[in-house]
């Protein structure tokens, strides 16, 4: 079906407009990487338990995927939605693991009622957040700033630039963990049973050097 209300040249123009503004929104990203960056790689390092993802609506959708990303590369983690939390969900959250609090505006209401318990248990929270003035950012142990000068929308409204930054921002979280977690092509190997992650050709000798745990004596 042709669409008829633009020309082929405006519609590849169009097209090519959103490619620039998310592209030059993650090159912003990319340029104030500092301290906050390390002390929540450190934070997700240091942890004993879980990653527990957490965010409404597209940043939910974003949270999924990276708690998706995050086991993929090796990291148990899962997603917990800000609206269930509060009616009993919340008790997948135990003292041993890490919150990613995602929310644009850092005012999402159904998230920012899961901080208290988040906080009374002492758990590490990592916020991920457009607004660094916001309640989120405020409330967060580390802050990571994932704002957009704008969206790709025309109208400067669906959420566009600021998920694909948040996205990137994500993934490279377990990208570093794919990195240390033994090797690259190992990690995943033992996260995945089919599809492209299953599909990297290990070395016997490879294979020796994993520190796999020991059953006890006895």
């Amino acid at each position: 079906m042709q669409a008829t209300f633009m020309k082929e040249d405006e519609l590849i123009q169009s097209a090519k407009e959103v490619f620039d503004i998310e592209a030059n929104s993650i090159m912003r990203l990319k340029e104030r990487q500092g301290q906050e960056f390390v002390e929540a790689i450190n934070i997700l390092y240091g942890s004993k338990g879980k990653v527990v993802v957490t965010g409404m609506g597209k940043s939910g959708l974003i949270g999924r995927k990276i708690a998706a990303t995050l086991c993929s590369t090796g990291t148990p983690a899962v997603f917990l939605h800000p609206a269930e939390s509060t009616h009993g969900d919340s008790g997948i959250i135990t003292r041993d693991d890490v919150v990613i609090g995602i929310s644009n505006s850092g005012e999402t209401g159904e998230l920012l009622n899961l901080l208290p318990l988040i906080k009374r248990f002492g758990v590490p929270l990592i916020g991920m957040t457009g607004k660094m003035d916001s309640t989120l950012a405020k409330r967060s142990d580390v802050v990571l700033d994932v704002s957009v000068e704008r969206e790709a929308c025309p109208l400067n409204k669906a959420p566009t630039a600021s998920t694909t930054v948040t996205l990137a921002m994500g993934d490279a979280q377990p990208s570093f963990f794919s990195e240390i977690n033994f090797t690259a092509s190992i990690k995943p190997r033992f996260s995945s049973t089919t599809g492209n992650l299953s599909s990297f050709n290990i070395k016997s000798e490879t294979l020796y050097k994993i520190p796999f745990p020991r059953a006890p004596d006895g």
